[in-house]
């Protein structure tokens, strides 16, 4: 069952904006910036620009290619493109693990966007005053010893996004990230500029851009190519649901293109509103997701006008989750609607309710299953391993296995026709030859640790 033209994406801007909302996430904001200053700041980035370009966008336009071909959730549309091609139609199982990996992502990430707007319901209303670092380690261990309390914001988080899935694409998706993205991108900026001011700024342009090209080696590489596949969201069925709604007039290539420079434009900015706070006031760079929860509220208790800061850098976060979030449910939800002939409203909440369902798990590994292990790891390291190490890396190789080598010739050049020959020529090359064995170093990176 294709999908229904009433379900195409009006503008190339409402796509773009919900493709860089998908694609941005809460993991790149802080991760990406810390990657880049800890493995040799601009020479990091001219490396990961070099694995984007060459590793990220080419799964990207091939993924994104695909549905538009097949016009259906991710099994439909590469069963159908592998059918024209005269292959079988067990691909379809590819686009499943994709649905596999966003469910799974989901059940996890909805409480960490719940963490997020709680954050934010504090930062509103406290501010942070006068917390230091003893007092943010014990709020955020209390946040995560308090069931209820996330819960409630889980429940929040998967409340707003299912009102905007519920809503369709036009007037759901659409209408929420033509508003929310550019608020985001605003909000980014003005942090920054704000920092300009506030201090610390110059420690972070330093640590961010100096080039130290003696950092640059195997691990480095590694990390670039790394961070270039999962920053863009590929292999997750969010992008591949969003191109089967994408017009034919609407340019892959260069929609690609444009895609992959915001998600690095906004990690980069990222890195400007975090990492100034955290070198004026002496924090710990290297805290991980921890920096969000536990060091950044420390930054906004001492500098001036903290409050607000707080208030709009955890609004920021709050739009990039759940911008994400509406991807990750959407290609799940399109299957459903497809494959059981459902109305959108009511896979909307069945979609959402299950995935509320499943977060209780995640949520009571922070507290009382802390001990609980499946083989030797936690519900949700358990959950991160499966979909980040195998799922999403196997995924993507066998998109790029069955775009390159099982899916013609022709088919590939009729969706790609805005691209000149050099640039289609270049595309599938980098397609068969290049990033398969990338992804093969990612999946046995990933599995053997």
């Amino acid at each position: 069952m294709a999908v229904a033209q009433a379900d195409h994406w009006s503008s190339r801007f409402a796509f773009l904006m919900a493709a860089v909302g998908f694609a941005v996430g809460l993991g790149n904001i802080w991760r990406f910036p810390y990657i880049t200053g800890e493995n040799g700041g601009a020479a990091f980035i001219i490396v990961y620009l070099v694995c984007a370009f060459g590793i990220g966008m080419p799964i990207l336009i091939a993924e994104l290619m695909v549905g538009r071909r097949g016009q259906a959730s991710p099994p439909a549309a590469m069963a159908a493109v592998a059918v024209e091609s005269a292959r079988s139609r067990q691909w379809q199982w590819v686009g499943g693990m994709g649905l596999l990996a966003a469910y799974t992502i989901e059940i996890v990430y909805a409480v960490i966007v719940g963490w997020v707007l709680w954050y934010l319901f504090k930062a509103v209303t406290t501010g942070f005053v006068g917390v230091d670092a003893v007092d943010a380690a014990a709020q955020f261990s209390a946040v995560q010893a308090d069931t209820a309390g996330m819960l409630f914001w889980t429940l929040v988080g998967l409340a707003i996004t299912g009102l905007i899935i519920y809503a369709g694409v036009k007037d759901g998706i659409e209408r929420a990230v033509v508003v929310m993205m550019p608020l985001m991108f605003l909000l980014l900026v003005g942090l920054a500029v704000y920092n300009y001011f506030a201090g610390g700024f110059t420690a972070a342009i330093d640590w961010l851009f100096t080039p130290d090209f003696s950092k640059i080696g195997p691990d480095a590489v590694l990390a670039a190519i790394g961070q270039a596949f999962f920053s863009i969201g590929v292999a997750m069925g969010g992008m591949m649901i969003y191109g089967s709604y994408l017009p034919k007039s609407i340019s892959i290539g260069q929609s690609a293109l444009i895609v992959v420079i915001a998600d690095t434009l906004v990690a980069l900015l990222a890195g400007l509103v975090i990492f100034p706070a955290v070198f004026n006031y002496g924090l710990n760079p290297a805290a991980g997701a921890g920096l969000i929860f536990q060091t950044l509220p420390v930054a906004f208790a001492q500098m001036p006008g903290g409050q607000v800061f707080g208030v709009l850098f955890f609004t920021m976060l709050s739009v990039a989750g759940i911008t994400s979030m509406v991807g990750l449910v959407e290609c799940v939800n399109a299957w459903i609607e497809e494959r059981y002939g459902m109305p959108r409203h009511r896979s909307a909440l069945l979609v959402i309710g299950s995935v509320a369902v499943f977060s209780v798990l995640s949520i009571l590994s922070y507290n009382v299953w802390v001990d609980f292990s499946i083989g030797g790891r936690n519900f949700n390291d358990s959950m991160d391993y499966f979909s980040n190490q195998i799922l999403l890396p196997l995924g993507g190789l066998l998109i790029a296995v069955f775009a390159g080598w099982v899916m013609t010739s022709c088919a590939s050049r009729d969706e790609l026709s805005s691209m000149h020959g050099l640039g289609y020529a270049l595309w599938r090359f980098m397609i068969r030859f290049v990033v398969p064995p990338a992804l093969v170093v990612i999946f046995v990176r990933g599995v053997t640790g």
